[in-house]
Order: C-alpha cells, then sequence, then structure tokens
C-alpha cells in the first residue's frame, strides 16, 4: 500500500492491468489504484466518482484557505463571502454553519475521509436553498398515523 495526500491505495503492476482487467477496475472501483510500470512513471486508476470527490475537496480547501488568511472579521463574516449561500441562514445557523465546516474539513483532512467535509457543505448548502425558497417559513401541521388527526410536533 501507498500513502497518498487523500487516501491509502493499491499499487498493483502494470501487468496486472493487461492480465487481470476486470479485477483491477473492481479494485480502482472501490478505491484508487497505483499502476507500477517499468518503463515510465506510476499512474493512478480511480473512478470518476473518486477524482470529482478530490476536485470537490480541493476547491473546498482553497476556499477555507481563503478565509484563513483574511483578517477582515470574524470567522463567519470571512465564511458568509466566500459561501454567499450562508447568507440565507439565519445569524445563528451561520454561527454553527461555519465551525461545522471547519470541524468537517478538519476531520475529513486528518483522516483521508473527503465525504464528511463534502457532506457537510452539501448538507447546510441545500438546508440555505431550502430556506431561501421558503420552505423554512410554512408552519408544519403534525399528522397522527392515522393522517387525520393533528397531534404535537413529535
Amino acid at each position: 500500500m501507498v500513502r497518498t495526500a487523500l487516501r491509502t491505495t493499491a499499487t498493483r503492476h502494470s501487468s496486472d492491468l493487461s492480465k487481470r482487467p476486470a479485477e483491477v477496475f473492481a479494485e480502482a472501483e472501490n478505491h484508487p489504484v497505483t499502476v507500477t510500470r517499468r518503463d515510465g512513471e506510476a499512474l493512478v486508476l480511480m473512478s470518476q466518482r473518486e477524482a470529482v470527490a478530490r476536485e470537490r475537496l480541493l476547491e473546498f480547501a482553497a476556499q477555507l484557505i481563503g478565509v484563513a488568511v483574511d483578517d477582515d472579521g470574524p470567522l463567519v463574516s470571512r465564511m458568509s463571502r466566500a459561501f454567499p449561500w450562508m447568507f440565507a441562514l439565519s445569524p445563528d445557523d451561520r454561527n454553527t454553519c461555519a465551525q461545522d465546516l471547519v470541524d468537517a474539513a478538519r476531520a475529513s483532512f486528518s483522516t483521508d475521509q473527503p465525504h464528511l467535509a463534502l457532506a457537510e457543505l452539501t448538507s447546510w448548502r441545500e438546508t440555505a436553498t431550502a430556506l431561501a425558497a421558503g420552505l423554512g417559513s410554512v408552519d408544519i401541521e403534525w399528522l397522527a398515523a392515522d393522517g387525520k388527526s393533528a397531534v404535537e410536533r413529535p
């Protein structure tokens, strides 16, 4: 196994790719596979999903670095400038969101698990989008299992 910047990958020889392609491809669907070659630099084979996740994580990291080096105002203000959708959240939710995103990014980078930060980012952005669409301003009537009688919020 070879340790990369974002996760552990399996190592295969290029001959494995020609002799047992289905096996190598199946492995690459689960995690990146480093393919070593005698006549050239090693290559990495990964799913498009994995490549997109890495790209999104790097974009998120670049935005967080921009926030970190900006010294104009508190964290939540700097984060809101980097992620304008945060303005759809209440001031308290913006504070929580900013801290949650930083915490998720730290966990993601320290454990080599990009999905932690990306899931948190997506969750907060989708929440802000729903609020901006007015979905948070409707009074909800909670119904019993029979679907007919109203009950208190669960």
